[in-house]
């Protein structure tokens, strides 16, 4: 079990945000701080949304209590995900610092939340930008879909080769790429390390709810911090993902709770080499 902080979006419906990154990592054991970058009533895809983004500095006031409270003292994980302007990306950096003063080797997962084709960035530019420079260079693990590597690289990311191109031109240990076309009707995750680059494969679908973004991160996080090397944590995360998307088909929410119950039905993804 690990003390885990995660910082990202909470909606009062739904499983997007810290509401599908949270659960599996409680449902693997690990203890959890969550941290609201913005409250929202539901994902902003539906017709009617009302909330609100949650200070910064109210966000540090929490921060400094939960020091105070030596709840941060041994902290192995935090995980980044939506921010909604610079200031909410300082605010990541600072957390990290704080956090490393008291255990140096913590690891950080970011899921660079900046954007999906064909919308391009859901991000003010300013913002992202900031995520590029400020947040990016201090992951271990980064987790962009294809739109958001090749939006912070520069390069393009439409197949396996440029998205592990791509991948490698960062100064990240381990790169999880999501949403990579491997033909009309199959999409890739690839895991791209210095020395070794694989992927596992699964059906293109329609009609998949918000969140699986978010989902897969939390679950990456839950096994790589009970200890699962990156090729094992791939192959466990993305067969329960694939698990709730089958499920969540044609819903309005992804059915994570009902699946995190079932764990130990789902065999690992097959996970193959790159070129």
């Amino acid at each position: 079990m690990a003390r885990i902080v995660a910082l990202s979006s909470y909606i009062a419906h739904g499983h997007v945000g810290l509401g599908a990154v949270v659960p599996p990592l409680q449902v693997l054991g690990h203890e959890v701080a969550a941290l609201p970058t913005v409250v929202l009533s539901n994902h902003t895809g539906h017709r009617h949304t009302s909330g609100f983004p949650v200070d910064p500095a109210h966000l540090l006031g929490m921060i400094d209590a939960l020091d105070a409270n030596e709840w941060l003292g041994d902290v192995g994980t935090i995980v980044t995900g939506y921010l909604p302007t610079p200031a909410h990306v300082d605010l990541a950096v600072a957390l990290i610092a704080r956090v490393r003063t008291h255990s140096p080797a913590a690891q950080v997962i970011c899921d660079p939340i900046l954007g999906d084709a064909p919308k391009g960035l859901y991000l003010p530019p300013e913002t992202a930008a900031r995520m590029k420079s400020h947040l990016v260079p201090l992951a271990d693990v980064l987790t962009p879909n294809a739109f958001e590597l090749s939006w912070l690289t520069g390069r393009p990311a439409g197949d396996v080769a440029e998205a592990v191109r791509a991948a490698r031109s960062l100064a990240c240990r381990t790169v999880v790429v999501t949403s990579v076309p491997v033909a009309p009707d199959r999409l890739a995750t690839l895991l791209v390390e210095s020395g070794e680059a694989v992927a596992t494969t699964v059906a293109a679908r329609v009609g998949v709810p918000h969140g699986t973004g978010d989902l897969l991160t939390g679950l990456l996080a839950a096994y790589l911090a009970l200890g699962a090397p990156p090729k094992v944590a791939l192959a466990q995360s993305g067969a329960v993902l694939e698990a709730a998307v089958a499920a969540s088909l044609g819903r309005d929410d992804l059915k994570v709770i009902d699946v995190l119950r079932r764990l130990d039905e789902f065999a690992p993804l097959p996970v193959g080499p790159v070129a």
